[in-house]
């Protein structure tokens, strides 16, 4: 009996000497605690960096592991409910496919949370990535892509805020400069300065020029918050807004928007105190086609309201406007634009067929962030002429509403950040009948394909 025994202890010795030898299972490799260094560094290289970093204009750092580790518990809250980074699309409804998206995937949140809880090491030094070499911001960041700085250059004229002041808003015109028609393949904009980013909360530029296509002229003429700037700047649209988290755009390959001869930038420009006295302008940047290489299709942002506000005391409240395409177009991109009361806005298009089609949905708003959310390629809408585009905004004016400064006053339309507004900015690349039909017959073939 005895030597029965021996013999089974020998057998479960070498189960497990062989079971200590064999490799770590995967979920135990799971259990192993992320290291900043390795898995933590990439991360916010990727998809942090580009605000929080030294000079720029998050509050912190988080480029080396010293600079991160302090604000490691604040870190996790803000990626677990999303707060971090601001990308407030809903991930579960509409179209979910953006160029732009710097969004968190759940592994990637999953890992910032196993790293904190963990203790939030710091890891080997011989892991940590190459530090990114990120653009200086009073520099062009498409300068590279385009081999050279924009070829246009038009700048508001400067504005002085007080060290103490309200709320003030710039309205500059300044001429473009340009004798002839010209196209623009790609535009940025930036305070001239890095310190008045500290005081420049937005700045719009709107276009005005003599409107040569009738039928946009229509489109703005039954707009009501489309003839901003004067008779002449219907049909034109907003050329380029700036605001924290949107530099510039890149017009999709064989479109642009035009600018015609003696054209005009009507500067919208909010600016609010920062407790120093600070002097700057903002500046716009156009890189231009060819003269000989116009593109074929004409982009046009358009600003699609949702009608003056109504909001009581103590209410939460909806409004929706409508904007009618007045020939088949390709949607570019979404950004809603709402203030301290807005909390959700969702764009539909109703086909002429009476179907509806939910294209996208920001269900946590942000007055902080002016994302604007840019569809990849392939997911694009292309919606034919005829179709409606309907903006939805919700506003929470109650105490529930954490960003609300006073739930016990009625709220009506303006530009105060206390007041309220309700649209989006969206942009629309048109096509011809011929065109249209040529692009939904390439999407549907590269559908097919498993493109």
């Amino acid at each position: 009996m005895k030597s029965a025994m021996f013999k089974s202890l020998g057998v479960l010795l070498f189960v497990f000497a062989v079971g200590a030898m064999a490799p770590v299972s995967a979920s135990a490799a799971e259990d192993e605690v992320p290291t900043f260094t390795k898995d933590i560094a990439p991360i916010f290289q990727a998809k942090c960096e580009a605000c929080h970093r030294p000079g720029s204009i998050a509050p912190m750092s988080l480029v080396s592991y010293q600079e991160a580790r302090p604000w490691a518990r604040s870190i996790k809250e803000r990626v677990v409910s999303r707060q971090m980074p601001p990308w407030h699309i809903d991930p579960t409804v509409g179209i979910t496919e953006f160029k732009n998206d710097r969004s968190l995937t759940n592994a990637q949140i999953d890992t910032v949370v196993r790293w904190v809880d963990g203790g939030a090491p710091r890891g080997n030094p011989e892991d940590m990535p190459a530090a990114v070499d990120w653009p200086d911001e009073s520099k062009w960041y498409f300068a590279e892509q385009f081999d050279g700085p924009p070829d246009l250059i038009v700048e508001s004229t400067p504005y002085t805020v007080p060290a103490e002041a309200t709320n003030a808003w710039w309205r500059p015109r300044v001429p473009t400069g340009l004798t002839e028609q010209r196209w623009a393949r790609a535009i940025e904009a930036r305070p001239g300065t890095v310190a008045g980013r500290k005081v420049t909360h937005h700045a719009i530029a709107r276009l005005v020029q003599e409107e040569p296509d009738a039928q946009l002229r229509a489109a703005n003429a039954a707009n009501p918050v489309a003839g901003t700037g004067g008779d002449r700047s219907r049909g034109a649209g907003t050329f380029m807004e700036w605001a924290v988290g949107k530099t510039g755009e890149i017009m999709r390959p064989g479109s642009g928007k035009l600018m015609m001869p003696d054209s005009e930038i009507q500067w919208d420009i909010h600016y609010a105190a920062a407790g120093e006295e600070i002097t700057d302008n903002v500046i716009l940047g156009v890189y231009l086609y060819p003269e000989d290489s116009p593109p074929e299709h004409r982009q046009v942002l358009h600003l699609m309201g949702t009608g003056r506000m109504d909001i009581p005391p103590n209410s939460i409240t909806m409004t929706e406007g409508f904007f009618p395409l007045q020939r088949a177009g390709r949607i570019e991109s979404f950004q809603p634009h709402m203030h301290l009361r807005g909390t959700a806005m969702s764009m539909e298009a109703i086909l002429p067929t009476g179907r509806r089609q939910l294209l996208s949905h920001v269900g946590d708003f942000n007055f902080n962030w002016h994302n604007s959310y840019v569809y990849t390629d392939e997911a694009a809408p292309l919606l034919p002429k005829g179709t409606l585009i309907k903006v939805t905004a919700w506003y929470d004016n109650t105490a529930a509403n954490r960003s609300n400064p006073d739930p016990n006053v009625w709220v009506g339309s303006g530009s105060r950040t206390a007041d309220e507004m309700g649209h989006a900015w969206v942009n629309v690349t048109y096509f011809d009948d011929e065109d249209y039909e040529a692009e939904v017959a390439k999407r549907e073939a590269a559908e097919d394909s498993g493109q």
